[in-house]
Parts: structure tokens; C-alpha cells; sequence
């Protein structure tokens, strides 16, 4: 049984698609990417702008507040934080399903703003096929405002936010840095030598597990 929304949310599409459907409830711009921000933790309002740099507050307040009213967002008031219901959880596909669609598209450019969490969601769709026969493996990754452990079993990545990872191994840098280690051409040890990511605990374990993604690229 689907939960009816209020009568207050704007109709944008006129049509009994249930794609459309969808759409008018988080077709909006910067709708997606602030659910993408929430997927992995709660935050503050401030916390969730950051991953979101070209986005004004003001804009940022209607959203959630539109995603509040239907039920894709939690905002606890008292704690001052924001979550995701079960709805709003149930869009990672949605967003992985995004990124593999933009992987057969021309125009990505890599070198423009990543947030931590979009790192984290890339990742997931963009393990090498042949990692799935390889053992599993657990990484750390510090952001320094946020951490995350991933877990690589069967070739399949689960992800959660943590506040200090207790793994084998912890990279560190910022999302672009992170991106550079995990999907570029340079060796880890030469961009942990330039000082671009740092890792502490096992490096040859690190460098083995970056080893399994690459971006999925269709050429």
C-alpha cells in the first residue's frame, strides 16, 4: 500500500506514470543529491551543505523541506538533524543506477567537486568484475569531517559511516584525492609519496584494494 502525500506537495507532472510519479516528489534539483548526502549518516543542516557547495541555504531549507513532507527525510528538531526514512534508504539504487547510467555518457569531469558520500556511492558500482573472485577486504576512509567503513565481500561493497575506522587500513584526503587514489592511473604509493592521499596501518593491503575499482567507462 503506497502512503498518500500531502496535498500541499507541488504537482509537476500531470500523468498517472509512476515514474512521473516519483519525479514530483523528488524531481526537483538538488533533491537526489541531498538524499546522496544523507545516505551513509544523519547530519546537520551545515554538514549537508558542505557536501553540496553550490547549493544557497535557502534553497537547501526548501528541500528538505519538501523531501520531509513526503516522507524521504526525517528532521529531528530537537537534535537538529536530518535522516532518511525508509523511503528515502530505499533510493540508493536509484542514485547507483545513475552513476552506471553515466558511465555510457559523454562529459564527466572528474576533477570537479566530490563529496565524500558520492565517492563512497561511486565505489559501489564501479568494482573491476573480476574482484568478485578475489577474497574480501575491509578499508577505512577519513575525510576528516567524516569516516566510513567499506567491506568488499563476493564483490560487493557495503559501506556505513562510522566515527573512526577500525580497519587493516585508513586512507585519507579529501573527496577529489580519495577519487584520484581509487580511480586514476598513478600508483598508490607514488600519490601517497606526493602527499596527495595519506594511508596509515598496511599500504600494500590499501594498494591492493584500490586495485579492484576503476571507473566502469563505456567507450
Amino acid at each position: 500500500m503506497t502512503k498518500e502525500t500531502k496535498t500541499t506537495t507541488r504537482l509537476r507532472y500531470d500523468e498517472g506514470c509512476l515514474a512521473a510519479h516519483a519525479l514530483n516528489l523528488i524531481g526537483d534539483r538538488w533533491a537526489l543529491l541531498v538524499v546522496r548526502e544523507l545516505m551513509f549518516s544523519a547530519k546537520r543542516f551545515q554538514m549537508i551543505r558542505a557536501g553540496l557547495p553550490g547549493i544557497t541555504a535557502s534553497v537547501l531549507t526548501g528541500r528538505l523541506a519538501q523531501l520531509v513532507e513526503v516522507d524521504v527525510i526525517e528532521h529531528d528538531e530537537r537534535l537538529g538533524v536530518y535522516s532518511l526514512t525508509e523511503a528515502g534508504q530505499a533510493l540508493l539504487p536509484v542514485l547507483e543506477s545513475l552513476c552506471r547510467w553515466a558511465l555510457l555518457v559523454p562529459g564527466h569531469d572528474p576533477t570537479r567537486f566530490i563529496s565524500p558520500s558520492a565517492l563512497m556511492i561511486s565505489m559501489g558500482v564501479n568494482v573491476v568484475p573480476e574482484a568478485a573472485a578475489q577474497r574480501d577486504a575491509l578499508a577505512g576512509f577519513d575525510f576528516k569531517g567524516e569516516a566510513f567503513e567499506m567491506q568488499l565481500i563476493s564483490g560487493r561493497v557495503h559501506t556505513k559511516a562510522v566515527s573512526r575506522p577500525d580497519t587493516p587500513f585508513v586512507l585519507s584526503g579529501n573527496g577529489n584525492r580519495m577519487a584520484s587514489a581509487v580511480y586514476g592511473s598513478v600508483p598508490l604509493a607514488d600519490l601517497i609519496a606526493k602527499g596527495v592521499v595519506e594511508v596509515s596501518g598496511d599500504a600494500s593491503l590499501a594498494a591492493e584494494f584500490v586495485s579492484r575499482f576503476k571507473l566502469q567507462r563505456k567507450t
